[in-house]
């Protein structure tokens, strides 16, 4: 009999991981090795455990996904991480595939796509949903904001004026409205309100 897949699930809420440890202890080939609750916690049971495949949730406390991702690829380089999440912004599924994720799965799959996803990515293969490779390509495709600019994309979703940005950022008003105009451009909307939805909507800003 063939070795069973051994699999790392890190989700930080106890009822959905208690939920899909069930689940995926129905299926013979696979064996649940450990769980953990936070993206530190996650990269210690890597170690002590190196599953074939991790399920790793996005939103995490103490270490959120993306880096627990990539700090077990750094010190793993063969690791196989599939994202299991809520979210499909465009933003979140481009920093987990460039931290090294094999694929992409949204909570609301059913046992067998997840099913299929784990044998995949065990096999070497990745596995990311249409919908999500559709946005990922688009994502791909567009022109990322510099990190001044995602400075002030925060904090116009936070609700700042140009004044308040300006202080928080020791720069002057002048240079906060070329840094709006920029990004606005890049997000290709029309004003500060379309830019604050459109940045929540594809997961460049999260609202903690």
């Amino acid at each position: 009999m063939a070795e069973p897949i051994r699999i790392l699930l890190v989700e930080d809420h106890a009822i959905v991981r208690q939920g899909l440890a069930a689940l995926l202890k129905t299926v013979p080939e696979f064996a649940v090795v450990a769980e953990a609750s936070d993206g530190e916690q996650a990269v210690e049971l890597f170690r002590h455990h190196r599953p074939d495949v991790t399920l790793m949730d996005l939103r995490l406390p103490k270490l959120n996904g993306v880096d627990a991702i990539a700090r077990i690829r750094q010190e793993f380089p063969p690791a196989r991480v599939i994202v299991l999440t809520t979210f499909d912004g465009d933003e979140d599924i481009y920093r987990a595939m460039q931290a090294g994720a094999k694929g992409y799965l949204l909570k609301g799959m059913d046992l067998t796509e997840l099913t299929e996803a784990v044998r995949a990515v065990h096999a070497g293969r990745s596995r990311i949903p249409s919908r999500v490779a559709e946005k990922l390509a688009e994502r791909m495709g567009g022109a990322s904001l510099t990190a001044r600019e995602l400075e002030v994309l925060h904090l116009i979703v936070a609700g700042k004026s140009n004044k308040d940005i300006g202080n928080a950022l020791f720069i002057s008003e002048a240079t906060v409205k070329t840094h709006v105009n920029s990004l606005l451009s890049k997000l290709g909307v029309e004003d500060r309100t379309q830019a604050a939805t459109t940045a929540l909507q594809r997961g460049i800003v999260h609202l903690d």
